[in-house]
């Protein structure tokens, strides 16, 4: 599949057909460009290391694309053209089907698939334009004029399950995934979010993916436009923000246990897996240290003693933990953060917004509804 840098009916098709097929991609451009960012479901194996380019790059500029080719071709040498070529192969063998691309579909992608012909006959297919066509497509569809879906946004207080909630409808688009935060305080994940280009990629491949479905409606989370540092186009947050609101009404004792499960044993958990710590007081102290700098990050909201009686808890309930193995001492501290922090800022929010929800229940009412709106 080659799609020209042009635009028709016909090579929108080709570009919706990559991202919804999710098209296993080689990106050959140097680190720096993809880590900048990239199509999803790209893999970066480049031609040219970062300072390889930039001096094919200043040289393009200075004497000309000739000269610059001249550059490149004595930067990669056989032996390396010989590496890459079988890294190529390789992939290829597992994923036949994948395509290459560069920044514009010129002389990488180009030089990629003749060297991936000449070491193993496969002929690989490029898009041509490269990533700078990609992006330019996916921005468009990130147009709230290309969304046919109306949006419905489900609320409710932090720790009532709405990400879970969501997750398990079909025409639902979890916006906090897409930007790996989740909307509180402490919903920093571990890893770091992605790059703003990269999260508007991926919202708009799932907007994209949406829309395929044909739904009438699109369910998403009542967010701001800001999900961590990452942020919506404003446009396309407006258009988000102009939906019906539903809120999802839970006990407090069952928020208290959602945050204790996600936010104390699965994040322990997660610290155990990232850091390699097998014991468990370990990868208890590292999430400790990571969870009293995000509670540092709310200190003057909280005022200074409650702060201290806030972290106090944090810190008893981690010496209780050591000493019985018994993490449950850390509710204590969610339901003071719950109920003089979360809570006030949610009552707040929502009086700013003067949006009156067109539906407040239990779970299963709210479920019920939310899945009644595509029969409409």
């Amino acid at each position: 599949m080659i799609v020209p840098l042009m635009y028709s009916d016909q090579q929108t098709a080709a570009y919706e057909e990559i991202i919804v097929d999710q098209t296993p991609m080689i990106d050959v451009r140097s680190p720096v460009e993809f880590k900048a960012g990239s199509v999803p479901s790209a893999v970066n194996i480049a031609l040219l290391d970062d300072d390889e380019r930039h001096q094919v790059g200043v040289t393009y500029r200075n004497k000309g694309k000739e000269e610059a080719f001249r550059v490149a071709n004595n930067l990669v040498d056989e032996s390396k053209q010989h590496m890459l070529s079988e890294i190529w192969c390789a992939y290829l063998q597992r994923y036949p089907d994948a395509v290459v691309y560069c920044a514009r579909g010129g002389m990488r992608s180009e030089t990629a698939a003749r060297w991936i012909y000449q070491q193993s006959g496969t002929q690989v297919s490029r898009i041509e334009g490269g990533y700078k066509a990609m992006r330019t497509y996916m921005l468009s569809r990130l147009e709230p004029a290309t969304i046919a879906s109306k949006p419905v946004l489900l609320g409710g207080r932090t720790g009532s399950g709405k990400t879970r909630l969501l997750n398990s409808l079909a025409n639902s688009i979890d916006l906090e995934a897409l930007a790996n935060h989740r909307g509180s305080t402490f919903g920093r994940f571990t890893t770091p979010q992605p790059g703003q280009a990269d999260f508007e990629n991926r919202l708009s491949a799932a907007l994209i993916k949406h829309c395929r479905g044909d739904h009438s409606h699109l369910l998403l989370e009542d967010e701001g436009r800001h999900v961590g540092s990452r942020y919506l186009p404003k446009e396309l947050s407006e258009f988000f923000l102009s939906g019906d609101l539903v809120v999802l009404e839970i006990d407090f004792e069952e928020r208290v246990e959602n945050i204790y499960q996600e936010y104390v044993i699965e994040a322990q958990n997660r610290r155990g897996d990232l850091t390699g710590k097998a014991d468990p007081t370990q990868r208890m102290w590292h999430w400790f240290e990571e969870m009293n700098r995000s509670l540092s990050r709310i200190a003057k909201r909280l005022g200074a003693s409650r702060y201290e009686e806030v972290r106090a808890l944090l810190e008893s309930g981690c010496y209780h933990q050591k000493a019985n193995g018994d993490p449950k001492a850390h509710k204590h501290w969610i339901r003071l953060l719950l109920r003089h922090y979360y809570d006030p800022m949610y009552d707040y929010q929502l009086k700013k917004r003067g949006k009156t929800p067109v539906l407040s229940g239990r779970e299963n009412i709210i479920l019920q509804y939310l899945r009644s709106l595509n029969n409409r």
